[in-house]
């Protein structure tokens, strides 16, 4: 069983980009410390080296200080294997842009998405990722 301790995030950490990854769509939400919420942006729809091209446009776009990436799991807390294609994101993500990268249990997100009527439940998911992520925060 697997499941994310809240995240120790440094102070001057104060804007995020969030990403709820899918292998044909990953969902994008921008959000602050500040105000605590969470603002959907244009799902990537696109893969490989097109995806992170846009991802890289999108962090130019938005100067985030960190990103957060929701990572799936089973009901009960196991892995499966989306699980382990989302941290291969987050490390590549690391890897690639040199930003801090935050990992979020984002089991039934977007369940949560769709029972909302979100038009884009790939962005709204983004969105409840990143504002669950905001709320961790003393």
């Amino acid at each position: 069983m697997s499941t994310l301790a809240a995240p120790d995030v440094p102070p001057h950490l104060q804007t995020f980009l969030s990403f709820d990854f899918g292998m044909k769509r990953t969902g994008v939400a921008v959000g602050n410390r500040l105000m605590r919420s969470a603002q959907p942006q244009p799902t990537i729809k696109a893969e490989g080296d097109a995806r992170f091209a846009q991802v890289e446009a999108r962090i130019r776009e938005w100067q985030p200080d960190a990103l957060v990436i929701g990572v799936p799991f089973h009901p009960d807390g196991a892995s499966h294997e989306n699980t382990t294609r989302a941290r291969k994101f987050a490390r590549q993500l690391r890897g690639r842009f040199s930003l801090p990268v935050f990992e979020v249990d984002e089991r039934y997100s977007t369940t949560e998405a769709l029972s909302s009527g979100a038009g884009d439940a790939d962005a709204a998911s983004a969105c409840i990722i990143l504002e669950q992520f905001l709320r961790s925060f003393p």
